[in-house]
């Protein structure tokens, strides 16, 4: 069990292109560990893009700065038609497919039907991840579980998919089930399909969309495959300086979608951490022999790493002209490219300058809270990290990747 005294889990949630910014932090971590510390985190559960970066680390358990090496190699030389397809055919025919449905109905029920065409990203995973060896890392003692929850369409239900050790159990809870299943590319596909945008995928008997749509408690997968601790990362939260300011122009398309993303990819996160610490502080009220005699009564410790949706937008919005023209003239009209609507734009952009940006941010933010991450993981030895330059911002170097 990778060495830790509690079993530990890792939370990366989901939000499309933002979930660069998780690899900056989990840089700043693998930089706090000692040398030949094993990985700290034996149950690592994803969302989304989050559900990507969690099987690259997991097909690296072994050691945790192989695996942000590779996912460094892969989000520093991003693009965005890496992920979908960019090319005006490709787009053109998207949209024009998707505008008939909306006025006449399906011209076929085997054609998916979305904004976008994401096959261009199960071409990349296919190349980048070697998912057999989630099960090596397993039967190895480096693992015990890897998580990727996709929304079924049908059932209404939050899937959690889990490859683990063979002692994990299924579970069931309302509009949420735990499944055992070996991890491919169609759960890392179907976690990450954003409604509209990237077609459903079919996964066993059902189709699924992005993890994030009804996932009311994101933290409970970790804790039904035995977290003792969490460390969360996500990708974007309120800030809690925020004023509600005046309204002048009605919201634009753009406006509007980012809300809805913003309301599947964040809040209900920061609802289920906000619910655990209130669970946290009432246990401390239990006396200590109750709660022995009582398995199902533990204090769990979260630690989290996530920065304001805000701070993400504006980034988005300087580096928006990096995005291919086709996508930028479907999405001008929206009002993506403007203050208000940047959001969507933080969610799409995979392109390397601003995935650049996004991992610097984290990077830092990770490196700010060092000390905390190492109380956190129980780790006693002094680890000296990188001095910080002039400004207090040390700049994110990329690495050289296989990624053509």
């Amino acid at each position: 069990m990778s060495g830790c005294l509690k079993h530990t889990g890792l939370i990366l949630s989901g939000g499309g292109a933002r979930a660069a910014y998780q690899v900056g932090v989990l840089r700043a971590i693998a930089e706090v560990l000692p040398d030949e510390y094993p990985n700290p985190f034996d149950i690592i559960c994803g969302t989304s893009a989050g559900g990507l970066n969690a099987a690259g680390l997991a097909t690296h358990a072994s050691c945790l700065q192989d695996g942000v090496d590779m996912l460094e190699g892969v989000w520093g030389q991003f693009r965005s038609d890496a992920v979908y397809r960019t090319d005006w055919p490709g787009v053109l025919r998207r949209a024009w497919r998707f505008l008939w449905t909306m006025m006449f109905g399906r011209l076929r029920r085997d054609l998916p039907i979305s904004l976008l065409d994401s096959s261009p990203l199960r071409v990349l995973l296919d190349k980048q991840l070697s998912l057999s060896k989630v099960q090596t890392a397993i039967d190895g003692g480096h693992l015990r579980a890897l998580c990727i929850t996709a929304s079924g369409y049908s059932s209404g239900q939050s899937v959690s998919f889990f490859q683990g050790e063979s002692s994990l159990e299924n579970w069931q809870r309302s509009r949420r089930i735990g499944i055992r299943s070996d991890i491919t590319l169609d759960h890392l596909m179907a976690s990450a399909a954003i409604p509209i945008v990237f077609p459903a995928v079919r996964v066993n008997r059902e189709f699924f969309g992005d993890g994030a749509m009804r996932q009311l408690s994101p933290i409970s997968p970790a804790l039904h495959l035995g977290a003792e601790r969490v460390l969360v990362i996500g990708v974007g939260g309120q800030s809690e300086t925020r004023v509600r300011e005046k309204s002048v122009a009605y919201p634009s398309i753009a406006q509007v979608v980012s809300h809805i993303m913003n309301s599947s990819f964040i809040d209900s996160l920061e609802a289920d951490i906000e619910r655990l610490s209130r669970v946290n502080n009432t246990l401390k009220l239990i006396p200590e022999e109750v709660r022995q005699q009582q398995s199902l009564l533990r204090n769990v410790d979260v630690l989290v790493i996530s920065p304001p949706a805000e701070v993400l937008d504006r980034i988005a919005l300087r580096h928006a002209h990096l995005l291919p023209k086709s996508i930028r003239l479907f999405v001008r009209g929206s009002g993506a490219t403007h203050k208000s609507g940047s959001g969507v734009l933080s969610y799409l952009l995979f392109e390397a300058a601003y995935c650049q940006d996004l991992m610097t941010l984290g990077y830092n933010d990770g490196c700010g809270r060092h000390e905390e991450l190492k109380r956190f993981l129980g780790i006693d030895t002094h680890t000296a990290m990188p001095e910080k330059t002039g400004n207090n911002v040390v700049e994110f170097k990329r690495p050289e990747s296989s990624m053509q």
